[in-house]
This record gives structure tokens, sequence and C-alpha cells, in this order.
């Protein structure tokens, strides 16, 4: 009997270990444990006490399981483990510079360097060649990408 609590017991403490670990090792050994267990049922105490062994593991996992997930999201420990980061952000919008005027840095043939209020900033233009030197303006922004047109 102490072996196959020892087997469930140990099962389930790696497959809750796996939730933070790598690797799909401990929730193997979990599982390969709780097997091993339910086994070591059946040939100890025979069908009958092994067929309960089995529905009270199922059910253990189930309960579990649904505890995991109800718990388990919003914990602390699990927030050590959730990225606070903004997905696909990444912060190149700027309206600011709609309507400004500057100066071409490098020639625009048609993407190159433009200083806009005293900032080197990568532009665009509408699709013609703008020379170094050239007055531009700012008529668009959409996203990374400075529209300019020359002035």
């Amino acid at each position: 009997m102490v072996l196959v609590v020892t087997l469930l017991l140990a099962g389930a403490i790696l497959l809750l270990a796996e939730t933070v670990l790598p690797g799909m090792i401990a929730g193997a050994l979990g599982v390969l444990c709780l097997i091993g267990g339910v086994a070591v049922g059946y040939q100890e105490f025979g069908a009958a006490t092994g067929n309960w062994i089995l529905l009270g593991t199922l059910v253990g996992l189930l309960f579990g399981f649904v505890l995991w997930l109800k718990y388990f999201p919003e914990s602390r420990f699990a927030r050590l483990y959730t990225s606070k980061g903004t997905v696909g952000d990444i912060g190149t919008e700027r309206p600011e510079l709609i309507a400004q005027s500057g100066v071409a840095h490098t020639a625009l043939r048609p993407s190159g360097v433009a200083v806009i209020g005293g900032q080197r900033v990568d532009v665009v233009t509408e699709g013609a060649l703008i020379e170094r030197g050239t007055a531009v303006k700012v008529i668009a922004v959409e996203g990374a990408r400075v529209v300019v047109r020359k002035i």
C-alpha cells in the first residue's frame, strides 16, 4: 500500500512541477508514476481494489486540473512566468511629425534619411527621387513609415 500511495503522490507532484519546468520530463515521469501506482494497485490488491484506485486517480487528475485552471493563472507564482509586454507594439507611430518640414539628409530614392525638427528620421518619398539638401514635408505616418513630399 505504501508503494502505491508513494507512486501516486510522486506522480501528482511531478505533474504539478511540469507546469513550471521546461522539457516535459517531469510530466512524463509523473504520468509514468501514476500508471505505475495503478498497476501496482491492481497487482497487490486485485481487480476490484485496482479499479477503485484507477477511478480515484482519474477523479483526482480531473479535480486537480480544474483547480489548476481556476487558480494558477491568477496566482502570484504564475505571474513570475507570465509576460507583461505588449505583443506587436513596437512604438514606432510618430503622429507628431505630420505636416512638419525638414531637409533631406541623404538622397531619397525613394527611401533615405531626413532631418525633421532637429532629428534624423528614416523616411520614404511618394515615389519620386528627391536630392540631398532638398526641403521636404511629412505628409503621412503609417506605423514605422514616414512619407515625405518635396516642397
